[in-house]
């Protein structure tokens, strides 16, 4: 197995780990039990305040770097052979702005390991969205988390999750624990996104000028929809990171196109 192959898995399970640590965060503070709504960067401010905080952050950072990696190959390397269409690149242009938001989350988790939460992570973004076009960029980005909050609902309900996870090697019940969780990850973070699509387009079409994030989102279901269903968008979150994690163990990755 090459070690490209292993990096690449290093990083579906590192993004496994993000999700379930968000969700378990976001579930107990549903529920009165602590925690905090939190989306990828709270998660990270989390860990930076346990003991062994540091070493967690530098392993997940580098496991993300992995996903990075992952990433960039299927837009560079192509390994499924996507055709050279509207289709073909619309896939790998998702794929580098995938690439892009878990560079960041790396990022932020390195420099936070290594002691530095000041400075805006988002302060370039944030120069951009006060300008004169920060409401077109709202609009755009809001449409774009549209599409990928439709397009999380269809893999959802047509079981194409499925497709990027050899279930040769599996028994029974961990097929069964693929098809549940990858179902039910994918419509929590469908809906998320689409709350966030929501939330960014009515901020841009409003002047606000504002992109809405997982906690922003979390909070909309807290106050609109009460903390029973946040707590089940929550657990949604954990099961979407449990998807990860098995598709981390057994990853459809042709070993030919990752020497």
């Amino acid at each position: 197995m090459s070690k490209k192959k292993n990096f690449a898995r290093f990083g579906m399970a590192a993004k496994g780990a993000v999700y379930c640590l968000i969700g378990v965060l976001t579930a107990l503070a549903a529920f009165g039990e602590g925690g905090q709504k939190a989306g990828g960067k709270g998660a990270m401010q989390y860990l930076a305040q346990q003991s062994y905080g540091q070493i967690m952050l530098v392993i997940l950072g580098l496991g993300l770097l992995g996903y990075v990696f992952w990433r960039m190959y299927q837009v560079f390397a192509n390994p499924k052979g996507f055709d050279d269409d509207a289709k073909g690149y619309g896939k790998r242009v998702a794929f580098f702005i995938s690439g892009l938001i878990y560079a960041g989350f790396s990022f932020y988790a390195l420099k936070l390991a290594f002691g530095s939460s000041s400075g805006s992570s988002g302060g370039m973004m944030g120069s951009l969205m006060s300008g004169s076009n920060g409401d077109t960029i709202a609009i755009i980005i809001g449409i774009g988390m549209a599409i990928k909050a439709i397009y999380d609902l269809y893999r959802a309900y047509s079981n194409k999750f499925r497709e990027e996870v050899e279930e040769a090697g599996m028994d029974r019940k961990e097929q069964k624990t693929l098809i549940n969780a990858g179902k039910v990850g994918h419509t929590a973070r469908g809906a998320v996104i689409g709350l966030m699509a929501y939330l960014t387009l009515r901020s841009g079409l409003s002047s606000g000028n504002k992109i809405s994030t997982t906690t922003d989102a979390f909070s909309y279901i807290q106050s609109e929809f009460g903390s029973v269903v946040l707590g089940i968008v929550a657990i949604g979150f954990v099961a979407y990171g449990v998807y990860m994690l098995i598709k981390a163990k057994y990853p459809a990755i042709s070993v030919a196109s990752l020497r």
